[in-house]
């Protein structure tokens, strides 16, 4: 029997890696994709993954990956859209040319990468669209200003996708991630932060998988995820 497939686009050693093994044990093959393409021993570390070189914010770039995926692992069922951009400071320290970049990434990104996937699912019948979000799209902050508007424009593009898309049998849903990813190099930088301060990325993959497991009469559009003890 032919394995669903699942396009990741932004993997990398977080969010991006953790669910491609919740999907790979979950029995798909798998697309993986991000500017240069994973390393070799990221694609090892993961059964039928395949690696692919992809700017989501080139549409040259993207349809070629995606193609790619089709030709070598057959239709797209899933995506997980990953890629993100984040320019940190207020007004004072950054440009527009910052704000530019996170809106083109997270929003103008999940608009091409949707376009891209969607002729596919349309022909299976179904189709899923997890969007890894931010806390940020709901709140602006000084420090966020750039950041916060690239991710409110991708909550409201899936939000629009969702609402298109749902009584086409396609599950478009968006992840809020409220807390600092547990990441070696975020931990670095915070080792003053026990453990139960990061937001768990295994924990953010299985969200995104249990999300594409909804009975289709009762599906989440969104999703908040953070740490147990994070005051909100």
């Amino acid at each position: 029997m032919t394995k669903p497939v699942c396009a990741i686009l932004g993997v990398g050693p977080g969010n991006g890696m953790a669910c491609a093994r919740r999907f790979s044990e979950g029995g798909y093959a798998l697309g993986l994709c991000s500017r240069r393409g994973p390393d070799a021993a990221a694609l090892a570390s993961v059964s039928d993954a395949h690696g692919y070189a992809c700017d989501v914010t080139d549409p040259a770039s993207l349809d070629a990956a995606l193609a790619a995926i089709r030709a070598d692992l057959g239709p797209i069922e899933t995506l997980v859209f990953n890629a993100g951009s984040a320019h940190w400071g207020d007004i004072d320290a950054l440009d527009a040319d910052a704000l530019r970049r996170d809106v083109e990434v997270n929003a103008v990104g999940l608009f091409l990468a949707a376009k891209g996937v969607l002729p596919g699912m349309r022909e299976l019948g179904r189709g899923n669209i997890v969007v890894i979000g931010a806390g940020a799209a709901l709140r602006g902050r000084p420090g966020t200003i750039a950041f916060a508007a690239g991710k409110a424009a991708q909550r409201s593009v899936a939000q629009s996708l969702a609402r298109q898309l749902g009584p086409e049998n396609i599950h478009v849903a968006y992840l809020v991630l409220d807390g600092v990813v547990d990441l070696a190099t975020t931990k670095a930088r915070m080792p003053d932060k026990p453990e139960t301060f990061f937001l768990s990325a295994e924990g953010v993959a299985e969200a995104a998988f249990a999300v594409t497991r909804q009975d289709r009469q009762a599906w989440s559009f969104e999703l908040d995820l953070r740490p147990f003890g994070e005051s909100w």
